[in-house]
């Protein structure tokens, strides 16, 4: 907790205006939480990928970078987040059964295009969030998060979910589950490339055209830390 806001007047000399412009923006950019009323106060939160990844897509949208650069630079980081898995030696414990389950998810949601997306979302995610290597987890983490609000946005917006066969959704998940069979059995080359050709082939169908808009992973906002959040509560359980 962050002290009260008038003991933070006095220890900072400025005015009220200027401090709750400053908490209004920290809020905003999910790094705390003010909560109202009598008992309330501000709540400080760690930054997280998801705080990353808002900066990036600052810099990038503001420099009309593509997202079909970020496909491509997530097309090299993902397949060595997929390796790093490989290699943990308590990858049976810690890894695999957190993508089998959400593996499972997916299968059991493959017939509703939004619902599947998200599931598959999650899949990706959780190959970066548990590659064992802190500094790979904030990297790649903040380009997962660039392109799962892309891609979701794209599911939700698409109108006709024949689009995408449920035959491809299934040889999609099929592809997931050969990259989590190799990190079962340690198979780090095999991981790598067996993601590295599925996104060549997964990437195409939310497609590459239109710019990098941060305001679709603000961590203040409905995309952002607290569903990052969530997800990682979920993969603890």
């Amino acid at each position: 907790m962050l002290p009260k806001e008038d003991e933070l007047l006095v220890e900072f000399a400025i005015s009220k205006p200027s401090l709750r412009e400053a908490m209004r923006i920290l809020e905003a950019e999910g790094l705390l939480t003010v909560r109202r009323g009598k008992h309330g106060g501000a709540v400080i939160h760690r930054p997280s990928p998801a705080n990353v990844a808002y900066t990036m897509g600052l810099v990038l949208g503001s420099q009309q970078v593509s997202l079909a650069d970020v496909g491509t630079a997530l097309l090299q980081v993902e397949p060595a987040c997929a390796a790093l898995c490989a290699g943990r030696p308590d990858r049976k414990s810690t890894v695999v059964p957190i993508l089998r389950r959400l593996h499972e998810e997916s299968i059991a949601s493959v017939d509703d295009l939004p619902q599947a997306t998200s599931a598959s979302r999650r899949y990706h995610e959780a190959l970066v969030t548990h590659c064992g290597n802190a500094t790979m987890l904030v990297m790649a983490g903040a380009l997962e998060t660039l392109w799962s609000a892309h891609e979701q946005s794209w599911s939700a917006q698409v109108t006709d979910h024949s689009t995408v066969p449920v035959s491809e959704r299934r040889a999609v998940l099929e592809d997931h589950r050969q990259v989590i069979d190799a990190i079962d059995v340690g198979d780090a080359q095999r991981a790598r490339d067996l993601a590295a050709a599925h996104l060549v082939h997964a990437q195409r169908y939310p497609g590459w055209s239109g710019v990098v808009d941060p305001a679709m992973i603000r961590p203040g906002g409905a995309r952002g830390s607290r569903n990052g959040d969530d997800r990682a509560a979920r993969d603890r359980h």
